[in-house]
């Protein structure tokens, strides 16, 4: 049977890694003038180019030549040029489920100005890829997967390491969802440039056919073999066609082709065996050593993980559901805008930026960029929830008060203690001397105020001791009105703030209804509310017992630290140093506050640990020593670090939130904070990319790696048949769960030094010295996190609600309302958003269990249809919808016409 050999030309385009931004654009500004020149050639036989599967190339190149828009564009329309699907070449779990699918989506509707997309869901280097790939990718019409990464061991290098069990004995397999959703996964069994520099001459072409063509046979399960051309920031090989002849002639039995993957997947689909592997879930190279599956990247630079939690969590959960919810009440949805803004914040996703494994001048312009979206989404909340605010009657504002609008962008009941600076009176420069204003209102009496509900009934608060501060305001109609302000930072317990809506509260003159406060009776390291109750160690560590239950969890908390000899890829635990921890350690404790409302206590540690790895890393690192290999230890010289922990219990939480400070003046070392639960369980849950995923807490026999680490979003956790805790967090993305007590360890700091690929590349930063924070919640909870749906809370840490100081004012609203009516007990809420191309209100949820749910949702003088990811209807209007197993489920509503 005769044989084609699939040669895609393409060069895998890391916009910035070993070099910054700019200099890599540089020299993809050479390749793409040369890929022009060379499509110009009549008659060059130079048949097609795959751009590396991400539309942000082509921004890249027409910032600096627009000229050649029209012919790029000419190009792709030709399919000689191959884009898409993806904006970026993002990192697959430490980007969020929404960043997820804004890639695919902005990246599927930018390839609609050019004519053509590459229909091919393309991973070539993402560092594991998550369970719910497939279905995802089937929902945007995509049926085929190309990776490779997480299914057949990869060692150093990239080179191909056998070991027997593997998943799949081809090159071609069916990846399947949790929910039943399937592609066709083809692996580059050997790495994505196994066709790269293909020689002309026919001695070398001879030597080099013999070993690729043999090496691809191996695994390939039909005769349709694939060659890709190129490798990271390959220039152009014009002598392709050449090389093709060459081959020809060398080997008549086989047919070479310059193709691409649409002709590449049209013919082996066609040739394919009845039966293929089936593999099921995430890729993660489960069955490899654990020496190279690069999961350590989840703690490398942890500070760029914080921001970059902090700004997905600012768009798709407080300015996609704000602007819609805004849409709703008549305003106009700035679509434009909010593409801008994911946009900026996805040039900060490829794989070697957010996992923070590249050099230094890398991560510094991620850090401006992180700072940019976060200005964008913050000015953005805040004139979007003005604007919607003012549409609510406040009319009725008792005299002399300050309403206060609550508003709940996520798809949840909100109970929750908000704090809000309020101007209790301000005096603008144009009603007095801006020099009087101050000793103004300093002198006028501070009146007695209560907070009431719409309803009238009272709120209990805590109003802080007001100071006279600079304000302005910037009208939309005249300059800005610059202001003094009496303000004063108000607390209170927001209670029943309904999904999608807002409640309206009212600070008004009259005397507060005191609420007694009885501070407990026992030590002073006692921590309670109406859900839990914490009893500190003198070594910072706790008891914490789930109230309803009476069960309790111990001694958890500890900070454990160890030596890291590895680099920002992998972390290898330093040799013959047992760890340190704070066990036994004596904390410095002091209540900040205690009220009705809150209970804030701050303990201080100060560790002493070595100061760095000893000298013998540094040698190592120079002679490339890989980390598997290295032998370094810490060093005699110790230094003090010094952890200060603040421990927040407010009412209304189901757990205790901890924010820790590091002083780290160490290098070469990793910190982690751990929960012995004692629960002895086989496996465990985690958040991941739209599912609730199970891993084992042990891996499979081929592991030889000490450390078995994973990755997370939001939470980690654990439970038997009658308890659980989970660990919410922050941006902490690492954690490993220690068999033997059932330990949840998560990463707060790691520190190391070098890049970590091929060649030595110094990172200092990574170090990360000074000032380093860390933030968790911790969950107690009944049964499993899925069953108790502890997962409400832990997907609803650091998701604020939004609230808003108002004037007195007439409005189409009312003073409480509900934009969107839901009943999704069981399912998780992901994006309430107005669709890309059209003005549907899309709403989405994730079933994360294996029963079906039932999901009702309703929109006044709306009616819902079924969508996909790529905001298309896919079923007729329905009043319910049932949820299948793991499905992801995303609704469209339209006006009723």
């Amino acid at each position: 049977m005769n044989k084609t050999a699939h040669i895609i030309s393409h060069s895998h385009w890391d916009r910035e890694w070993y070099l910054p931004f700019e200099k890599h654009r540089y020299y993809f500004i050479q390749l793409m003038n040369n890929l022009i020149e060379q499509f110009k050639k009549e008659g060059s036989g130079f048949q097609s180019f795959h751009l590396d599967g991400q539309t942000v190339l082509l921004e890249d190149y027409f910032a600096v030549h627009p000229e050649n828009r029209e012919i790029v564009k000419q190009l792709i329309k030709e399919k000689k040029l191959h884009i898409g699907p993806w904006y970026v070449l993002q990192d697959a779990f430490l980007t969020s489920s929404e960043a997820n699918v804004r890639n695919l989506l902005i990246g599927m509707n930018d390839t609609k100005a050019y004519g053509h997309v590459s229909k091919i869901g393309y991973f070539p280097d993402t560092f594991g890829i998550y369970g719910q790939a497939p279905q995802l990718l089937k929902q945007a019409g995509i049926d085929t997967a190309a990776f490779g990464r997480g299914v057949k061991p990869t060692g150093f290098n990239n080179t191909v390491s056998d070991v027997p069990d593997y998943e799949s004995p081809y090159s071609e397999m069916i990846w399947k969802s949790p929910d039943g959703s399937s592609v066709l996964g083809i692996l580059f069994a050997n790495w994505y440039s196994n066709g790269n520099e293909i020689p002309v001459d026919e001695e070398e072409a001879q030597a080099f056919w013999d070993k690729k063509l043999q090496d691809a046979e191996k695994y390939a399960s039909t005769n349709q073999l694939l060659f890709m051309n190129g490798c990271d920031h390959q220039p152009l090989q014009k002598t392709i066609p050449q090389a093709i002849e060459t081959a020809s002639a060398l080997y008549p039995d086989y047919q070479f082709k310059h193709s691409s993957f649409d002709e590449y997947t049209e013919a082996l689909k066609q040739a394919l065996p009845e039966q293929l592997q089936v593999i099921e879930g995430e890729l993660r190279n489960q069955r490899t050593d654990g020496w190279s599956t690069l999961v350590n990247t989840a703690s490398s630079r942890i500070y760029l993980k914080q921001m970059n939690h902090h700004c997905q969590t600012l768009l798709e959960k407080n300015a996609e559901p704000l602007a819609a919810m805004l849409a709703l009440a008549g305003g106009t949805y700035p679509r434009e805008y909010i593409r801008f803004m994911w946009k900026s914040l996805m040039k900060n996703h490829p794989h070697d930026s957010i996992c923070g494994c590249s050099v230094d001048e890398v991560h510094r312009e991620m850090v401006t960029r992180f700072e940019s979206v976060a200005q964008m989404g913050e000015v953005f909340v805040e004139e979007n929830a003005a604007a919607l605010v003012q549409k609510v009657d406040t009319s009725q504002t008792p005299e002399g008060g300050i309403p206060l609008v609550v508003l709940n962008t996520t798809g949840w009941e909100k109970n929750e203690v908000v704090s809000k600076v309020v101007d209790l009176e301000k005096v603008y420069f144009s009603q007095m001397h801006f020099e009087e204003i101050p000793v103004y209102l300093e002198d006028q009496p501070l009146p007695k105020y209560k907070l009431i509900d719409g309803e009238g009934k009272a709120v209990d608060y805590q109003l802080e001791s007001p100071a006279v501060e600079f304000g302005y305001d910037l009208p939309d109609d005249k300059f800005r009105q610059p202001f003094f302000a009496k303000r004063a930072k108000l607390s209170f317990f927001a209670e029943g703030i309904p999904s999608f809506g807002y409640k309206t509260f009212y600070l008004v003159p009259g005397a507060k209804e005191e609420q007694e406060y009885v501070p407990s009776s026992e030590t002073q390291f006692v921590m309670e509310n109406e859900y839990v109750h914490l009893q500190f160690h003198e070594d910072g560590s706790y008891d914490l017992m789930h109230k309803d239950t009476g069960e309790s969890f111990h001694r958890l908390g500890i900070y454990e630290d160890t030596g890291d000899i590895g680099n920002e890829y992998m972390y290898k635990e330093a040799k013959g140093h047992a760890a340190i921890t704070t066990k036994g350690v004596p904390a410095e404790f002091k209540f900040l506050e205690r009220s009705t409302l809150r209970t804030v206590l701050e303990f201080t540690h100060k560790l002493l640990i070595p100061v760095s790895a000893d000298d013998h890393l540094a040698m190592e690192r120079n002679r490339l020593i890989w980390h598997k290999e290295r032998e370094a230890g810490r060093s005699d010289d110790m230094t003090t670090i010094t952890m200060q922990t603040v421990v927040t219990l407010e009412k209304g939480m189901k757990g205790p939130a901890f924010k820790l400070t590091i002083n780290n003046q160490a290098t070469d070392h990793r910190l982690r904070v751990l929960f012995p639960t004692g629960l002895r369980t086989e496996t465990h849950k985690a958040d991941s990319i739209f599912e609730i995923v199970t891993r084992p807490n042990t891996p499979e026999k081929e592991w030889e790696n000490p450390s078995f680490c994973h990755h997370q979003q939001r939470f980690a956790s654990l439970a038997d048949t009658t308890m659980g805790l989970t660990v919410a967090t922050d941006g902490l993305q690492e954690y490993e769960i220690l068999e033997e007590d059932g330990t949840i360890a998560v990463t707060v700091l790691r520190s190391t030094a070098e890049l970590g690929d091929w060649g030595y590349f110094p990172t200092p930063e990574a170090q990360c010295l000074g000032m380093q924070t860390a933030e968790w919640q911790v969950l107690p909870h009944e049964k499993d996190v899925i069953q108790s749906q502890a997962f409400v809370d832990a997907y609803q840490y650091k998701v604020p609600l939004v609230s808003v100081q108002t004037s007195v004012h007439e409005g189409s609203l009312p003073e409480t309302h509900q934009f969107v009516k839901t009943e999704s007990k069981g399912l998780v809420w992901s994006s309430l958003r107005v669709a890309e191309e059209h003005d549907d209100v899309m709403i989405r949820w994730f079933n994360p269990a294996e029963e079906e749910v039932n999901l009702k949702a309703d929109i006044q003088d709306y009616e819902s249809c079924k969508s996909n990811i790529l905001e298309e209807k896919t079923d007729d209007t329905q009043d319910s919808y049932e949820v299948s197993k793991y499905e992801i489920i995303t609704l469209g509503f339209h006006k009723k016409r």
